[in-house]
């Protein structure tokens, strides 16, 4: 059966680049940069509806819960990439993100895997979804069955759900309890949703995982003092969080992190209170992973 996509806004023709193809390479970059503007402008429109959705992935993240992302194509690969970067980020790996066809979906698309509804329901049995998690649906259609599938069965195990659709009005929408809806207009390539679609999803996506992150005490000021210390940059980087937080110098920070094996969280609190590992671990503890509570 035909699917009717021609009510889209992301499926119109954009007035502006109906002769792209004769325009010189720095026409078609100025009308890609004007275009990207505009996404931007709708996400300020949009940001009530963030703020609802992040508020309850906080609550379930505090509830021991996951975040988990779901889409295909480039909104899946898109959801990937967030949760994959929150665990050196933030050094946590209760993001996750599932893309129709599986990871080997990443680099190569998986024909039909976004129109099978069933299949995303496997994919979150086989992560034992559970009531807990909150599951955000990606599509810049808004319309995406493998989406639909994953919500509607998140929603029947009591677990909480919202999206991330580029359309408004969309059929995602309704089957979820917290809808992000917004439109940036027609793409400079028509139908074409890698780009101004991508950035605004890309977007989007960076606030949640972000402001949840904060939201659980994994940022102390604007430093990111859950950071995993997997490689030399990141060892580096722990060092000079230290260095910041405290006023302290690097010999100082070297050793007090190789004390708590990088753990930036305690290193700062034993330096500015000058006590020792054990109280400062309790102290974390005691005011669930915020710096700014345990200091006091």
């Amino acid at each position: 059966m035909a699917v009717n996509i021609s009510n889209l806004a992301t499926e119109t023709r954009n007035e502006k680049t109906l002769n792209i193809d004769l325009l010189s390479t720095r026409e078609i970059i100025e009308i890609m940069n004007e275009e990207d503007l505009k996404v931007v402008e709708a996400i300020k429109g949009a940001l009530p509806a963030i703020e609802a959705l992040i508020k309850e992935t906080i609550k379930a993240y505090k509830n021991g819960g996951r975040i988990i992302y779901i889409g295909a194509g480039t909104s899946g690969r898109l959801g990937l990439m967030d949760a994959v970067e929150v665990v050196p980020t933030f050094n946590s790996d209760r993001f996750v993100g599932l893309i129709a066809g599986g990871d080997n979906a990443f680099v190569k698309a998986v024909e039909g895997a976004e129109d099978s509804k069933e299949l995303c329901v496997n994919d979150l049995k086989n992560l034992d979804l559970n009531e807990k998690d909150f599951v955000i649906g990606i599509a810049a259609s808004g319309r995406t069955p493998y989406v639909i599938g994953g919500l509607d069965y998140a929603r029947q195990i009591g677990a909480k759900t919202g999206c991330v659709c580029c359309n408004v009005n969309t059929e995602i929408a309704k089957h979820c309890d917290y809808p992000i809806e917004l439109t940036a207009g027609p793409e400079v390539l028509t139908g074409s949703t890698r780009l101004k679609s991508g950035t605004c999803q890309k977007i989007i996506l960076n606030m949640i995982s972000t402001a949840t992150m904060i939201g659980v005490g994994k940022v102390y000021g604007n430093l990111m003092v859950d950071v995993k210390a997997t490689n030399e940059k990141l060892v580096e980087r722990c060092r000079r969080i230290v260095m910041e937080a405290t006023g302290c110098d690097h010999d100082k920070a070297d050793a007090v992190l190789n004390e708590t094996g990088n753990n930036c969280k305690q290193a700062i609190i034993m330096i500015l209170l000058g006590i020792d590992k054990d109280e400062a671990s309790a102290r974390l503890a005691k005011a669930d992973g915020f710096i700014r509570e345990a200091l006091k």
